[in-house]
């Protein structure tokens, strides 16, 4: 079996069933959706314009490509998602792959991943003395869950998730105020049956409709303020508080922040300059936020979203 290096076909001249050379090969393009290496077909330019020709219609392969089919049979070329075309730019190609290496490398190193934690960072730990105002607890959901935990039973939230249940609670308990947790159905339930399972403690209203920080802020005012309750204890992942606190606040209610997994010593000496997943998926929550509060801000200024 005669092998064919793929950058020996890029540019080869193309002969039809007619012998006739009718362009050259401008791209391979497969289709990774059916197989990651089988080519899907052979892009042409000829002079009609960009055309296709499938490798079953192909009588031979090389320096020059041979055709079974007429030029006149060859399908117009249409670009389609789920082609990636391999094309003669390898100086492109490398500094991509090397732009795209870096990057993953630098964010998933812990002094990166803390300096860009430290950038949306806005608030400092709860002082409870300053919050003694306060009437009850909000806990929003984000960080994961399980619809069913087999060593529970039931549903349970991830450790993201927990995170933030654990400091609500140790809140609840030492303010005795009532508690609110807001997400979307199966995190709420989740939440809800975290907080009675592992802390003992019973959550008052339960949002189960919020499918984003927006959402949250709507549906928790409306529980609220139902009840009198306008001034709240926030609980909410650091990164995430600064969104938070805008959204919540533009509900009309006032806000006392208490941000959970807060930006401290996690890695010391060369353990900072290594790369692990964890500090990837800080760099990955800083970054969100950064892209996020300007959607926040343009949605609010805009009126596209309203309280």
């Amino acid at each position: 079996m005669s092998v064919v290096a793929l950058s020996e076909l890029l540019g080869a001249s193309v002969r039809d069933a007619s012998g006739a050379v009718r362009g050259r090969v401008r791209e391979l393009a497969i289709a990774p959706q059916d197989h990651p290496t089988r080519i899907a077909y052979l892009i042409v330019h000829t002079a009609a314009g960009e055309r296709v020709i499938a490798p079953d219609s192909l009588k031979s392969a090389g320096a020059t490509v041979r055709a079974s089919t007429d030029a006149a049979d060859w399908e117009r070329y249409t670009a389609s998602d789920g082609l990636l075309l391999l094309k003669r730019r390898p100086a492109l190609a490398r500094a991509c792959l090397i732009a795209g290496f870096a990057s993953l490398w630098l964010l998933s190193t812990p002094v990166i991943s803390d300096v860009l934690t430290g950038w949306v960072e806005r608030y400092p730990p709860l002082d409870l003395k300053g919050a003694a105002d306060a009437q009850a607890i909000v806990i929003l959901g984000g960080g994961g869950q399980r619809a069913v935990a087999p060593e529970y039973g039931g549903p349970a939230a991830e450790p993201l998730l927990l995170e933030r249940l654990s400091y609500g609670a140790y809140l609840a308990n030492k303010t005795g105020l009532s508690v609110l947790v807001t997400g979307f159905s199966l995190e709420a339930r989740a939440m809800h049956d975290s907080l009675q399972r592992n802390f003992g403690v019973e959550a008052r209203w339960i949002d189960d409709q919020a499918y984003d920080t927006f959402q949250n802020a709507r549906n928790s005012a409306r529980l609220l303020q139902a009840d009198g309750v306008h001034r709240i204890i926030l609980v909410t992942r650091a990164t995430h508080m600064g969104r938070s606190v805008e959204e919540f606040t533009s509900a009309g209610l006032e806000v006392f922040p208490a941000p959970a997994g807060m930006l401290g010593p996690r890695d010391f000496g060369v353990l900072r300059y290594i790369p692990n997943p964890d500090a990837l998926l800080r760099s990955h929550a800083a970054i969100y936020e950064m892209v996020g509060e300007p959607v926040r801000i343009f949605l609010a200024a805009s009126h596209l979203r309203r309280q």
